[in-house]
């Protein structure tokens, strides 16, 4: 029953709230977790006899574990969705995750790189495949999953823009600089050797060397790779928070860059605007010394 109500809730995220497959296999790893914790503590096989306090247990259990905040945060936030849907549809006649509180979350500004580092790992003589990559990461701002489900027709080099899909299934249209129109006509033509070498007809964006497609992993290791040549810790993220923060630095308006990074909420966006202060502080007292 427990299963299939999950099953069932996930369903409807997807379907009606066109949720990304990666956050379904989230909610469905968090949810199953919980579930398996009020089994084995308690032997509940029905949620319609969890109660706050189980929930409340469950909390204490991950802070116990050394679950960051936001881990638990996020966690909760999944057990609260499916016991609210649960409610909504009458499946149960009170929601126990109503009044849980939410830990409390220190703000971390994220971590941003500089124009010159960046510029120090294009001149890493960086193959066809990873220089587009990361003028696409840095210079649209893209998501490490919008990289790799980029389609043909989702570049217009003639007009200059990248078509994506982001959260919630909401396309965004972001325009691309000189230097990566020219990463990427070059990658298209290492492409067509590849495709003509494998017999593909496809229009993924992104194909590997051996002729298998462009994998979040892959994205991941090559520019943890890179980090590790600059003696830093960097994702693919990095690069996107770096492209709003050289956004806002050079004058751009937060709306813009909202738009371009395809946040639904302003404040969210807002955390940049911090990001860009602090870093013309530290500029300001390491010349001030």
């Amino acid at each position: 029953m427990i299963i299939q109500a999950i099953a069932e809730y996930l369903e409807y995220l997807q379907a009606e709230r066109g949720l990304a497959e990666n956050t379904i296999a989230a909610y469905r790893r968090d949810l199953t977790a919980f579930c398996d914790f009020m089994f084995t503590t308690d032997n509940i096989d029905d949620f319609s006899n969890v109660k706050r306090t189980h929930i409340n247990y469950y909390i204490k259990e991950l802070h116990d574990k050394n679950y960051s905040p936001a881990s638990i945060t996020r966690k909760l936030a999944a057990i609260r969705g499916w016991f609210r849907w649960l409610n909504a549809n009458e499946i149960i006649k009170d929601d126990p995750s109503s009044g849980v509180e939410l830990p409390k979350l220190t703000k971390k500004l994220p971590k941003v790189m500089s124009v010159n580092e960046i510029d120090k790992i294009l001149a890493n003589h960086l193959n066809e495949i990873e220089t587009a990559a990361l003028e696409l990461l840095y210079g649209a701002g893209l998501r490490v999953s919008e990289l790799v489900n980029l389609e043909l027709n989702n570049i217009e080099l003639s007009s200059r823009y990248v078509r994506c899909i982001g959260k919630g299934s909401k396309e965004r249209i972001i325009p691309i600089g000189e230097k990566a129109k020219k990463s990427v006509i070059k990658y298209l033509k290492h492409r067509e050797i590849l495709t003509k070498k494998y017999k593909l007809n496809t229009k993924r964006f992104f194909i590997k060397d051996n002729g298998h497609f462009v994998t979040r992993q892959d994205v991941y290791a090559f520019i943890s790779k890179q980090g590790e040549i600059l003696k830093k810790h960097i994702s693919p993220h990095t690069l996107r928070h770096s492209f709003a923060t050289h956004m806002l630095e050079n004058g751009a308006d937060l709306r813009v860059v909202q738009e371009l990074l395809g946040h639904s909420d302003v404040s969210t966006t807002q955390i940049y605007t911090h990001v860009s202060k602090k870093r013309l502080k530290d500029v300001y007292f390491s010349i001030n010394k």
